[in-house]
């Protein structure tokens, strides 16, 4: 018989990493210390002294109110801006008129403008020196440093989100529903209510979130014409802003952290119901 010799094992090949490794490593070292951490740094703070600390610093009537204060404006923005912004949405969408262009050109523009500088030209039209404040103070009627004011910093600021979000939908919606519904004898309104709203659904909801989520962070503008008045007119990001600056790390960083849980619920929303529309 002949001699058997075992069959030698071929040699392993060394695993090789997948092509995604390197730039999904350098994509976490960057995001680590700019994004991830930072939110982090918030709960870790908010929490350092226990649940019971945690609900304490929120039960504080200064961050009650301020809270309240900006969903109650936020809700407000979010409402009168998607009236407002589905109004000149269509109206730049289903018109052609001189001067068309840079009207859209201006209704965009607060997303360029600082909020510090809309702050002050709110102040420099109606504050008590103001263009039209100067003539409504003798009347005892002065929107600045008072909700009134608050509310039309944040329409300012936000305007454009609901108008980018409806603006598009109607100018890829097919004209031939409309035309349908007016041969059948539908008015504007009846046309606009039953063929074009429900083609809006999407982008109003998604335009609402956005502005609501945008409403709840402002700032710049805010600080300015609101005068940040206790159990007035402060909102939680100025609530934040001046417990920092007073030491009291522990309560800026409990609303904080609030605020930071209702934007991650907006964006999870946005995630669920608009993306998924964009899906199908």
């Amino acid at each position: 018989m002949s001699e058997s010799h075992p069959i030698a094992a071929p040699a392993r090949r060394p695993r090789e990493l997948p092509t995604y490794a390197v730039p999904l490593t350098v994509l976490l070292l960057v995001l680590l210390p700019l994004l991830l951490m930072p939110l982090a740094a918030i709960f870790v703070f908010a929490f350092e002294g226990g649940p019971a600390a945690f609900m304490e610093a929120l039960s504080a009537d200064d961050a009650q109110f301020a809270l309240r204060f900006s969903l109650l404006i936020a809700f407000a923005a979010a409402a009168i801006n998607a009236v407002l912004g589905m109004f000149t949405a269509y109206v730049l969408s289903k018109y052609r008129f001189p001067g068309q262009r840079p009207l859209s050109i201006a209704v965009n523009l607060p997303v360029a403008i600082p909020t510090v500088v809309v702050g002050a030209s709110l102040l420099l039209l109606w504050g008590p020196i103001g263009l039209l404040g100067r003539w409504l103070a003798p009347l005892g009627l002065q929107p600045m440093f008072t909700p009134v004011g608050v509310l039309m910093a944040h329409l300012f600021v936000t305007f454009p989100y609901m108008l980018g979000t409806v603006k598009p939908l109607l100018d890829e919606l097919e004209i031939t529903y409309e035309e349908a519904a007016y041969t059948i004898g539908a008015n504007r309104w009846q046309t606009f209510r039953y063929i074009l709203l429900p083609a809006l659904r999407g982008g109003l909801f998604s335009g609402a979130l956005l502005t609501f989520a945008h409403s709840l962070g402002e700032f710049g503008a805010t600080v300015l014409v609101s005068g940040n008045l206790r159990l007035r007119t402060q909102t939680a990001p100025l609530y934040i802003f001046a417990q920092f600056e007073a030491g009291n790390i522990a309560q800026a960083n409990a609303v904080a952290a609030v605020l930071a849980l209702l934007s991650f619920l907006i964006f999870f929303l946005l995630l669920r119901y608009t993306g998924g529309e964009v899906r199908r």
